[in-house]
């Protein structure tokens, strides 16, 4: 099972490919977008890098990996749903790590979760996924609040196995999980 194109109501979600590289250097080269993941803009080299592991991330599992999200023929970011993986994912066959990325100016525009809750669907009634869980930063409001409007509910606070290079302001009050089933997916919505 190949990565599909993905649909929604306003977003065109492709597979990730090497014709997506400036994209994403134009999205990682922002600090305000990167604040949380990184602490700073990351330069072309370092992206070139991390496009290679994106890459290689879809490789792992049939059907998982990077998105790249367009509306109305715009890039507006990119969307993952990838094994576990790292100190703070054990891999558990069945669930995947869902995440985003988006360029600033479309922020607040409902896309994250939009994009979220289509990756969502489709790990579950497509891939047969049974958990999807998202992680980031505890003082991460505006990625907390996008985990919540996808569906997904707090499951923990931990502190993160991953040393930072240099420490992120705001690391040393945790991480956050987040989390939803197949089973309360598939629960019809009151």
């Amino acid at each position: 099972m190949s990565q599909p194109m993905l649909y929604t109501e306003r977003l065109t979600l492709v597979p990730l490919g090497d014709e997506h590289l400036e994209f994403e250097i134009e999205l990682d080269s922002d600090p305000e977008v990167m604040r949380y993941l990184t602490g700073r803009a990351l330069p072309r080299d370092e992206v070139d890098q991390a496009h290679r592991r994106r890459l290689a991330a879809a490789r792992e599992v049939p059907g998982l990996g990077f998105w790249v999200g367009s509306a109305d023929g715009a890039f507006v970011g990119w969307w993952i749903l990838r094994p576990p993986n790292g100190p703070d994912q054990p891999e558990v066959a069945g669930e995947a790590d869902l995440g985003y990325r988006l360029l600033r100016r479309h922020w607040r525009r409902g896309y994250a979760s939009e994009g979220a809750r289509e990756l969502i669907r489709y790990g579950f009634a497509d891939v047969g996924l049974t958990r999807i869980f998202a992680q980031t930063m505890a003082v991460n409001a505006a990625s907390r609040a996008t985990m919540n409007a996808a569906g997904l509910t707090f499951a923990r606070a931990f502190v993160s196995g991953e040393p930072y290079e240099d420490p992120i302001p705001g690391a040393e009050q945790g991480e956050v999980e987040y989390e939803i089933t197949r089973t309360t997916w598939q629960r019809p919505q009151t």
